[in-house]
Protein backbone atom coordinates (compact mmCIF):
# COMPACT_ATOMS: atom_id res chain seq x y z
CA UNK A 1 0.00 0.00 0.00
CA UNK A 2 1.31 3.24 -0.80
CA UNK A 3 2.11 5.59 2.09
CA UNK A 4 0.99 9.23 1.74
CA UNK A 5 2.88 12.05 4.20
CA UNK A 6 1.54 15.51 4.93
CA UNK A 7 3.85 17.68 4.32
CA UNK A 8 3.95 20.67 7.45
CA UNK A 9 5.60 23.74 7.52
CA UNK A 10 9.41 23.67 7.48
CA UNK A 11 10.97 26.37 10.57
CA UNK A 12 12.30 28.64 8.32
CA UNK A 13 8.48 29.03 6.80
CA UNK A 14 7.37 29.57 10.49
CA UNK A 15 9.87 32.25 11.18
CA UNK A 16 9.12 33.82 7.62
CA UNK A 17 5.17 34.32 9.10
CA UNK A 18 6.50 35.33 12.62
CA UNK A 19 8.01 38.00 11.10
CA UNK A 20 5.19 39.17 8.91
CA UNK A 21 2.45 39.21 11.38
CA UNK A 22 4.81 40.89 13.69
CA UNK A 23 5.50 43.62 11.04
CA UNK A 24 1.68 43.79 10.44
CA UNK A 25 0.98 44.31 14.32
CA UNK A 26 4.09 46.71 14.49
CA UNK A 27 2.66 48.74 11.40
CA UNK A 28 -0.99 48.68 13.05
CA UNK A 29 0.35 50.43 16.51
CA UNK A 30 2.58 52.61 14.61
CA UNK A 31 -0.18 53.92 12.56
CA UNK A 32 -2.47 54.03 15.79
CA UNK A 33 0.14 56.14 17.29
CA UNK A 34 0.80 58.38 14.35
CA UNK A 35 -3.25 59.07 14.12
CA UNK A 36 -2.95 59.98 18.48
CA UNK A 37 -0.40 62.20 18.00
CA UNK A 38 -2.18 64.55 14.94
CA UNK A 39 -5.03 64.29 17.22
CA UNK A 40 -3.69 65.93 19.91
CA UNK A 41 -1.78 68.41 17.75
CA UNK A 42 -4.92 69.21 16.18
CA UNK A 43 -6.38 69.56 19.02
CA UNK A 44 -3.44 72.02 20.57
CA UNK A 45 -3.59 73.74 17.31
CA UNK A 46 -7.09 74.55 17.76
CA UNK A 47 -6.65 76.00 21.29
CA UNK A 48 -4.21 77.97 20.18
CA UNK A 49 -6.27 79.27 17.01
CA UNK A 50 -8.91 80.61 19.67
CA UNK A 51 -6.40 82.39 21.88
CA UNK A 52 -5.08 84.24 18.53
CA UNK A 53 -8.17 85.36 17.47
CA UNK A 54 -9.86 86.17 21.09
CA UNK A 55 -6.93 88.55 21.46
CA UNK A 56 -7.12 89.73 17.60
CA UNK A 57 -10.99 90.75 18.61
CA UNK A 58 -9.75 92.54 22.18
CA UNK A 59 -7.54 94.65 20.24
CA UNK A 60 -9.80 95.91 17.10
CA UNK A 61 -12.90 96.51 19.12
CA UNK A 62 -11.41 96.70 22.65
CA UNK A 63 -13.44 94.20 24.48
CA UNK A 64 -13.71 90.33 24.39
CA UNK A 65 -15.95 88.70 22.21
CA UNK A 66 -19.37 88.39 24.11
CA UNK A 67 -18.54 90.69 26.58
CA UNK A 68 -18.45 93.83 24.50
CA UNK A 69 -21.06 95.90 25.36
CA UNK A 70 -23.76 98.76 23.44
CA UNK A 71 -22.97 100.61 21.48
CA UNK A 72 -19.98 99.08 21.01
CA UNK A 73 -21.84 96.00 19.85
CA UNK A 74 -24.41 97.19 17.86
CA UNK A 75 -22.14 99.64 15.52
CA UNK A 76 -20.63 96.49 14.31
CA UNK A 77 -23.48 94.81 13.61
CA UNK A 78 -23.33 92.11 16.91
CA UNK A 79 -26.25 91.12 18.62
CA UNK A 80 -28.41 94.04 20.83
CA UNK A 81 -26.93 93.94 23.99
CA UNK A 82 -28.47 93.83 27.51
CA UNK A 83 -27.68 95.82 30.84
CA UNK A 84 -27.28 93.36 33.30
CA UNK A 85 -24.88 91.46 34.58
CA UNK A 86 -23.77 88.19 31.89
CA UNK A 87 -25.28 90.52 29.09
CA UNK A 88 -21.76 92.52 27.52
CA UNK A 89 -20.86 94.49 30.57
CA UNK A 90 -17.60 94.87 29.97
CA UNK A 91 -15.63 93.71 32.40
CA UNK A 92 -13.43 91.15 30.70
CA UNK A 93 -15.07 88.17 32.64
CA UNK A 94 -16.74 86.18 30.01
CA UNK A 95 -20.46 85.12 32.33
CA UNK A 96 -23.75 83.62 31.80
CA UNK A 97 -26.70 86.07 31.70
CA UNK A 98 -29.09 87.08 34.69
CA UNK A 99 -32.32 87.34 33.91
CA UNK A 100 -34.79 84.66 34.00
CA UNK A 101 -35.54 84.46 37.63
CA UNK A 102 -31.87 85.44 39.00
CA UNK A 103 -29.93 84.27 36.00
CA UNK A 104 -28.68 80.17 34.96
CA UNK A 105 -28.46 78.30 38.09
CA UNK A 106 -29.78 81.51 40.31
CA UNK A 107 -26.67 83.54 40.35
CA UNK A 108 -23.84 80.59 39.32
CA UNK A 109 -23.43 83.03 35.88
CA UNK A 110 -20.25 81.35 35.21
CA UNK A 111 -22.42 78.21 34.42
CA UNK A 112 -24.13 79.14 31.65
CA UNK A 113 -21.65 78.67 28.49
CA UNK A 114 -24.97 78.09 26.56
CA UNK A 115 -26.30 81.30 27.20
CA UNK A 116 -25.20 85.45 27.98
CA UNK A 117 -21.78 86.98 26.97
CA UNK A 118 -20.02 83.17 27.08
CA UNK A 119 -22.86 82.10 25.05
CA UNK A 120 -22.89 84.94 21.75
CA UNK A 121 -18.63 84.87 22.17
CA UNK A 122 -18.76 82.32 19.30
CA UNK A 123 -21.16 84.40 17.38
CA UNK A 124 -19.35 87.34 18.17
CA UNK A 125 -15.94 85.89 16.77
CA UNK A 126 -17.78 84.00 13.63
CA UNK A 127 -19.92 87.20 12.66
CA UNK A 128 -16.38 89.03 12.49
CA UNK A 129 -15.04 86.23 10.17
CA UNK A 130 -12.91 85.38 12.84
CA UNK A 131 -13.88 81.50 12.81
CA UNK A 132 -16.43 79.86 10.72
CA UNK A 133 -19.57 79.21 11.35
CA UNK A 134 -22.90 81.25 12.97
CA UNK A 135 -23.86 79.29 16.36
CA UNK A 136 -26.67 81.93 16.54
CA UNK A 137 -28.93 79.71 19.02
CA UNK A 138 -27.35 81.86 22.08
CA UNK A 139 -29.44 84.44 23.78
CA UNK A 140 -27.36 87.58 25.66
CA UNK A 141 -30.12 88.06 27.58
CA UNK A 142 -32.23 84.80 28.35
CA UNK A 143 -30.27 83.25 31.28
CA UNK A 144 -32.45 80.05 30.71
CA UNK A 145 -32.11 78.05 27.15
CA UNK A 146 -35.40 77.31 25.74
CA UNK A 147 -35.89 73.81 24.12
CA UNK A 148 -33.78 70.84 24.26
CA UNK A 149 -30.65 70.45 22.80
CA UNK A 150 -27.80 67.61 22.03
CA UNK A 151 -25.74 65.62 19.74
CA UNK A 152 -25.40 67.19 16.46
CA UNK A 153 -27.90 70.27 17.67
CA UNK A 154 -25.22 71.91 19.59
CA UNK A 155 -23.20 72.43 16.83
CA UNK A 156 -25.62 75.72 16.90
CA UNK A 157 -23.70 76.59 20.05
CA UNK A 158 -20.12 75.55 19.94
CA UNK A 159 -17.36 74.45 17.59
CA UNK A 160 -16.85 70.83 17.49
CA UNK A 161 -13.29 70.13 19.43
CA UNK A 162 -10.66 68.42 17.00
CA UNK A 163 -10.11 65.79 19.62
CA UNK A 164 -13.42 64.11 18.45
CA UNK A 165 -15.62 61.62 20.27
CA UNK A 166 -18.70 64.10 19.99
CA UNK A 167 -16.32 66.73 22.18
CA UNK A 168 -17.22 70.45 22.17
CA UNK A 169 -15.71 73.64 22.82
CA UNK A 170 -16.99 76.05 24.99
CA UNK A 171 -16.01 78.90 27.21
CA UNK A 172 -16.79 79.58 31.21
CA UNK A 173 -15.38 81.60 33.74
CA UNK A 174 -14.14 81.06 37.77
CA UNK A 175 -12.97 83.76 39.73
CA UNK A 176 -11.72 86.12 37.52
CA UNK A 177 -10.21 84.26 34.63
CA UNK A 178 -12.08 83.04 31.97
CA UNK A 179 -11.04 79.65 30.04
CA UNK A 180 -11.87 77.13 27.24
CA UNK A 181 -13.05 74.04 27.55
CA UNK A 182 -13.12 70.94 25.81
CA UNK A 183 -15.47 68.40 27.03
CA UNK A 184 -18.17 65.80 25.49
CA UNK A 185 -21.85 65.01 25.14
CA UNK A 186 -23.17 68.18 25.87
CA UNK A 187 -27.00 68.76 26.49
CA UNK A 188 -28.62 71.84 26.73
CA UNK A 189 -32.42 72.74 28.31
CA UNK A 190 -33.16 74.27 31.63
CA UNK A 191 -29.88 73.61 32.88
CA UNK A 192 -26.03 73.00 30.85
CA UNK A 193 -24.32 69.74 30.94
CA UNK A 194 -20.98 68.02 30.08
CA UNK A 195 -19.01 65.19 30.36
CA UNK A 196 -15.56 63.72 29.76
CA UNK A 197 -14.81 62.82 26.39
CA UNK A 198 -10.68 62.08 26.12
CA UNK A 199 -9.38 59.48 27.16
CA UNK A 200 -6.84 59.87 30.27
CA UNK A 201 -3.92 59.58 27.96
CA UNK A 202 -4.81 62.22 25.66
CA UNK A 203 -5.34 64.69 28.49
CA UNK A 204 -2.21 63.65 29.73
CA UNK A 205 -0.49 64.18 26.40
CA UNK A 206 -2.21 67.76 26.07
CA UNK A 207 -1.24 69.23 29.60
CA UNK A 208 2.35 67.55 29.31
CA UNK A 209 3.05 69.25 25.71
CA UNK A 210 1.60 73.22 26.62
CA UNK A 211 1.20 73.09 30.62
CA UNK A 212 2.74 71.07 33.68
CA UNK A 213 1.57 68.01 32.81
CA UNK A 214 0.01 67.97 36.53
CA UNK A 215 -4.40 67.89 36.27
CA UNK A 216 -5.08 70.39 39.15
CA UNK A 217 -1.89 73.17 38.39
CA UNK A 218 -1.09 75.41 35.38
CA UNK A 219 -3.26 76.51 33.02
CA UNK A 220 -4.18 73.01 31.97
CA UNK A 221 -6.64 71.47 34.35
CA UNK A 222 -9.14 68.86 34.49
CA UNK A 223 -12.17 71.03 35.47
CA UNK A 224 -15.34 71.31 33.00
CA UNK A 225 -19.00 72.03 33.79
CA UNK A 226 -21.77 70.37 34.31
CA UNK A 227 -24.80 69.96 36.89
CA UNK A 228 -25.15 68.11 40.03
CA UNK A 229 -28.13 69.98 42.21
CA UNK A 230 -26.55 73.63 42.28
CA UNK A 231 -23.04 72.76 42.32
CA UNK A 232 -22.12 73.02 39.05
CA UNK A 233 -18.55 73.19 38.62
CA UNK A 234 -18.00 69.37 37.74
CA UNK A 235 -14.43 67.94 38.20
CA UNK A 236 -12.75 64.18 36.66
CA UNK A 237 -12.57 62.17 39.78
CA UNK A 238 -9.88 62.80 42.09
CA UNK A 239 -9.63 66.59 42.87
CA UNK A 240 -8.04 67.17 45.91
CA UNK A 241 -10.08 67.74 49.10
CA UNK A 242 -13.13 65.98 47.43
CA UNK A 243 -14.78 62.96 49.03
CA UNK A 244 -14.29 60.73 46.05
CA UNK A 245 -11.65 57.68 45.40
CA UNK A 246 -8.22 58.71 44.72
CA UNK A 247 -7.19 55.04 44.18
CA UNK A 248 -6.64 54.40 40.36
CA UNK A 249 -9.79 53.00 38.40
CA UNK A 250 -11.98 52.85 35.22
CA UNK A 251 -13.72 56.04 36.29
CA UNK A 252 -10.61 58.23 37.39
CA UNK A 253 -8.98 60.84 35.22
CA UNK A 254 -6.42 61.76 38.20
CA UNK A 255 -5.36 60.31 41.49
CA UNK A 256 -3.06 60.42 44.45
CA UNK A 257 -1.73 56.41 43.82
CA UNK A 258 -2.68 55.14 47.11
CA UNK A 259 -1.77 58.96 49.16
CA UNK A 260 -4.38 60.59 51.15
CA UNK A 261 -7.08 62.65 50.94
CA UNK A 262 -5.14 65.59 50.49
CA UNK A 263 -2.47 64.24 48.32
CA UNK A 264 -0.68 65.39 45.10
CA UNK A 265 -2.84 64.01 42.18
CA UNK A 266 -1.61 62.35 39.17
CA UNK A 267 -3.26 61.68 36.28
CA UNK A 268 -4.32 57.91 36.08
CA UNK A 269 -1.97 57.31 33.02
CA UNK A 270 -0.87 53.81 34.67
CA UNK A 271 -4.13 52.05 34.95
CA UNK A 272 -5.13 49.95 31.47
CA UNK A 273 -2.61 52.26 29.78
CA UNK A 274 -4.88 55.83 30.43
CA UNK A 275 -7.65 54.43 27.71
CA UNK A 276 -10.49 55.21 29.97
CA UNK A 277 -12.36 58.17 28.52
CA UNK A 278 -12.24 59.53 31.76
CA UNK A 279 -10.89 63.59 31.78
CA UNK A 280 -11.74 66.88 29.95
CA UNK A 281 -10.11 69.78 30.05
CA UNK A 282 -9.67 73.51 30.71
CA UNK A 283 -7.17 76.02 29.56
CA UNK A 284 -6.71 79.59 31.20
CA UNK A 285 -6.66 82.01 28.70
CA UNK A 286 -7.71 86.00 30.12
Amino acid sequence: MKEYRRQGFTLIELSIVLVIIGLIIGGVLVGRDLINTATIRSQISQIEKYNTVVNTFRVKYGYLPGDIPDPAATSIGLTPRGTAEGQGDGNGILEGSSTSGGGCFAGYYWACPSNGESGVFWADLAYVGLIGGSYSFASITDGISIGSYSGSAVDQFFPRAKIGNNNYVYVWSSNGSNFFAVAGNITINSSFNSYSGMTVLQAYAIDNKIDDGMPFSGNVTVYYLGQTGWNNKVYSLGAPGDALSVSPSDTTCADANGGGNFGTRYYSIGWKGGEGVNCALSFRFQ
